[in-house]
């Protein structure tokens, strides 16, 4: 029988990305093959904790509400065989699915929006965790991402600091001219920080540099309403 290691489930809205607000059902899977330095959710990546859980167990869960979209999410859910499973059982059940993902690994499956946060060198840890090279030479796959946009509906989410990584922009326009042409709706920029004020600070820095590229800015809205907290 399918499992999945799954660090937490929970409802709450999406607060990031063109489906920002939206009510949905959130499934972490635990395990990552990255190690970014700024990692929110160590307890699915440096430290992956949570129960083994059968595929339809997290179907039955999800059938128990009423809420249309469900976020498939991690760590990087797409590392794992089982994910097929489950989100061909939320297709049958009807479910709007998006898969969060950093975009190294590609998997056919179903998936309604396919969320892809390539990650920039600013992801990269401290050489003395580790993990620094593996990172490196994993972070920025252009194939598997060349794939995953031609496969699916999706959008691009780029983590920035612009106090602190003044290579961010540069490197994203390297990365979108080496990747298939996307609009510049579907590129969104996200602050790097975990509370509001450091949130608000860099997207405030952020506005200037998508109204002349035309991309997007998204907020955290989550960390606005509940802060870096589990479960929301």
């Amino acid at each position: 029988m399918s499992r999945l290691r799954i660090a937490e489930t929970f409802v709450s809205i999406q607060g990031e990305g063109s489906r920002l607000g939206c009510p949905s059902h959130f499934i972490r899977i635990s395990g990552c093959n990255l190690r970014c330095r700024w990692c929110d959710t160590p307890y699915a990546s440096w430290d992956p904790e949570g129960p083994m859980r059968t595929i339809d167990e997290l179907l039955h869960e999800v059938r128990q509400t009423s809420v249309q979209d469900v976020v498939v999410t991690g760590g990087e859910p797409m590392l794992f065989e089982p994910v097929v499973a489950l989100c061909e059982g939320l297709r049958e059940l009807g479910r709007t699915i998006t898969i969060e993902t950093a975009g190294t690994v590609h998997r056919d499956l179903a998936c309604d929006l396919m969320s892809i946060s390539p990650k920039l060198a600013n992801s990269t840890p401290d050489p003395d965790s580790g993990w620094a090279e593996r990172h490196e030479a994993t972070r920025l796959d252009r194939e598997p991402l060349r794939w995953l946009m031609a496969d699916y509906d999706c959008q691009l989410k780029f983590v920035v600091d612009p106090e602190g990584s003044l290579g961010d922009l540069a490197e994203i326009e390297e990365v979108l001219a080496e990747l298939p042409p996307i609009p510049g709706d579907r590129i969104f920029l996200m602050a790097e920080g975990t509370d509001a004020e450091t949130l608000h600070r860099r997207e405030r820095l952020l506005v200037e540099e998508v109204l002349n590229r035309g991309w997007r800015l998204t907020p955290r809205h989550h960390i606005d309403l509940f802060g870096d907290a589990r479960g929301t």
